[in-house]
């Protein structure tokens, strides 16, 4: 065996395949219709974006609804995003949150870009994992699961005191919180909260959480009408 094989063979006992298939080169950027530029990370058979979305246009350039009011929050059945606590300053460290409504209209996304499914989710956290893989039944349970994909996925900082993560993927989970019950933003820096494009019932949709102070990952459902950050991924 020459020195290159050698060397390939004994990284891929130390650090396991997973964390080789999560490279991507550092130039690599999407941009959205609104011009926001986003870095991205390779992990498996996809290239996601490693940060947030906050684009407030639909990629055909449509302007997607910017919904402050509470009562009308709650009772949108078509595609609107917020700002946590209803102010922007807050969209470039945590990106826009969403309700579900607008990640089923398909433009969401720049083109050529989607939101991930369900099983998109759990492709990416059986990769993140060092102790499940991607096929394993763990990723079809609800609640959390996994040994410590949360913790290799979550950035290696700006979640509250202590809980970050080591970001052993580069996908840089940031905690963007949530728009959730009467409509009050919560848990921003402590929890993030993704949208899958998966629908499970006519009135909810399956997400991913990732919580502070916990190394797994989360898989759930909630209403569509909540407000949660999205990724994008596009398949290669």
């Amino acid at each position: 065996m020459n020195r290159v094989k050698l060397f390939v063979a004994i990284t891929m006992i130390f650090t396991g395949v997973s964390s080789l298939k999560a490279q991507a080169p550092e130039s690599e950027t999407v941009t959205d219709i609104d011009g926001n530029v986003y870095r991205t990370v390779l992990i498996s058979n996809y290239l996601w974006m490693a940060e947030n979305l906050y684009t407030t246009s639909y990629n055909d350039g449509t302007k997607i609804p910017d919904v402050t009011d509470n009562t009308a929050w709650t009772g949108l059945t078509t595609g609107a995003y917020c700002w946590y606590d209803n102010d922007d300053r807050n969209g470039k460290p945590y990106g826009a949150l969403y309700n579900w409504y607008a990640v089923n209209t398909g433009r969401l996304c720049p083109d050529g870009w989607r939101v991930p499914t369900d099983s998109e989710w759990k492709n990416l956290e059986g990769n993140a994992d060092t102790r499940f893989g991607q096929d394993n039944p763990v990723w079809d349970k609800q609640g959390g699961r996994g040994e410590d994909a949360g913790m290799r996925l979550k950035a290696a900082a700006g979640w509250s005191s202590g809980g970050s993560g080591t970001d052993k993927t580069g996908f840089s989970a940031c905690p963007g919180g949530e728009r959730c019950s009467k409509s009050r933003f919560f848990v921003a820096g402590r929890s993030g909260f993704w949208w899958s494009s998966s629908e499970y019932s006519e009135s909810s949709a399956w997400y991913r959480n990732m919580i502070y102070g916990l190394d797994d990952i989360n898989r759930n459902t909630h209403p569509k009408w909540m407000g949660f950050s999205v990724r994008c991924l596009k398949p290669i």
